[in-house]
């Protein structure tokens, strides 16, 4: 069992009907969900791309077996561009995330800054 993580607003989570699969913007405009394998990258790329944006999130731990979309792992699109390398691959869900695939789901930990510091311990 290969688990990935997926970072989203918690006030998307919480208004997804519990039977809906997982969507997100980038399905539709990139055709993948972006996801990651290492909890401190996800806390790299949250604090890279989403400190500036308000509000809660949280991660959603996906067991990559329970999904029917493929998941495969590729190079991140900023490799032949600019931006910081966190990892030299990342796991992409090429279609929406099944409901069964989710394990758990954690609140992410942010400072008074906006900084994202780590995960509640607490599983949802």
């Amino acid at each position: 069992m290969a688990t990935v993580l997926h970072l989203m607003p918690s006030t998307v989570w919480r208004g997804l009907d519990e039977r809906e699969p997982i969507t997100s913007p980038s399905l539709a405009s990139e055709g993948f969900i972006h996801c990651t394998d290492s909890a401190s990258v996800l806390l790299q790329v949250a604090n890279a791309f989403y400190r500036n944006q308000t509000g809660e999130f949280v991660v959603v731990h996906i067991d990559t077996e329970g999904l029917t979309s493929v998941c495969v792992w590729e190079a991140p699109a900023h490799i032949s561009g600019s931006g910081p390398a966190f990892a030299p691959k990342f796991p992409h869900i090429y279609g929406p995330i099944d409901r069964n695939a989710v394990t758990h789901v954690q609140d992410v930990v942010r400072d008074a800054h906006g900084q994202f510091v780590g995960y509640d311990s607490a599983a949802q």
